[in-house]
């Protein structure tokens, strides 16, 4: 209940890290983790993630962030604090394939997944009899290509003001950018990943079909243009010629499954900034 996170990323300087410890030591907080990264010391950006627990920390979080801005703003910092007790609330889109959604549940269930799940929303309604035991509302919206825009808004709708990020597990529809503009890097999409990449229909069978060696998959925060976004996280593993299409698509499934557990787990835990295009994931 105590806990708090911090992120931090700035022009890197001397005194950083004093100067926070300081603050915090001033307040007395106990800092209990503390992650940091330079891009480079000479004229570079510093990061650093720090958790700290600090009494009554729920009555007082309001003064430190005013206080704590006097710092931020010596240091240029760009900067969030987050309370540990305030669990992120997410919303999992879906489309038909379940592999990736049942992974998100198995982990929310078994508590091992830091946020609370506070929908699933799909184009088709083939999720909603998995769903629904768990306790967890499903909203049907379909989406055309005539109806998208208004799909959106009903999607934008549901959600309201009580979601802090999306998951898009394998939901097969591409989101326009002023859907995107209301969660900047605070959508999260999963997506095969070959080496060489396979864009478009059948990417399996096109993958066998060269021989591959190895397949994976990536997830990352979902920007304007197609599958281009920061990288959150990515894992492979190694197919040969025995691996049919069947083969690929099922080792496909559990990569995916774990990457995007793993890429929601750090957002939610406050462990991910995003500087440019690129990720600095403290794990």
């Amino acid at each position: 209940m105590n806990r708090a996170r911090m992120l931090i990323s700035c022009p890197d300087q001397p005194g950083i890290v004093a100067a926070v410890s300081q603050f915090l030591f001033e307040y007395g907080a106990n800092i209990v983790q503390s992650d940091q990264y330079t891009m480079d010391p000479e004229g570079g950006m510093f990061f650093i993630r720090i958790e700290f627990d600090l009494t009554e920390l729920a009555t007082r979080v309001e003064k430190l962030r005013a206080d704590f801005s006097v710092v931020a703003d010596k240091f240029k910092m760009d900067w969030s604090l987050s309370l540990a007790s305030q669990k992120k609330r997410i919303a999992i889109f879906v489309s038909k394939e379940d592999h990736a959604l049942l992974e998100l549940l198995w982990h929310w269930r078994a508590g091992d997944l830091n946020a609370d799940i506070a929908m699933v929303i799909s184009n088709h309604n083939d999720m909603r009899s998995l769903v629904e035991p768990f306790g967890i509302p499903f909203h049907h919206i379909p989406v055309t290509a005539a109806t998208k825009a208004e799909a959106e808004q009903r999607q934008l709708e549901v959600i309201g003001d009580g979601v802090d990020a999306i998951v898009l597990a394998r939901y097969m529809q591409i989101v326009s950018p002023s859907f995107i503009q209301n969660y900047a890097n605070r959508i999260i999409n999963i997506h095969h990943s070959f080496l060489p990449a396979f864009v478009g229909g059948k990417p399996y069978a096109q993958a066998h079909n060269r021989g591959v060696k190895i397949i994976g998959a990536t997830a990352h925060y979902v920007t304007d243009e197609l599958d281009a976004g920061p990288i959150i996280e990515q894992d492979v593993q190694r197919v040969s010629h025995r691996d049919n299409v069947e083969d690929l698509k099922r080792i496909g499934r559990h990569i995916e499954r774990i990457v995007l557990a793993r890429a929601v787990a750090w957002h939610v835990e406050d462990r991910i900034i995003v500087h440019n295009n690129k990720t600095v994931v403290f794990n």
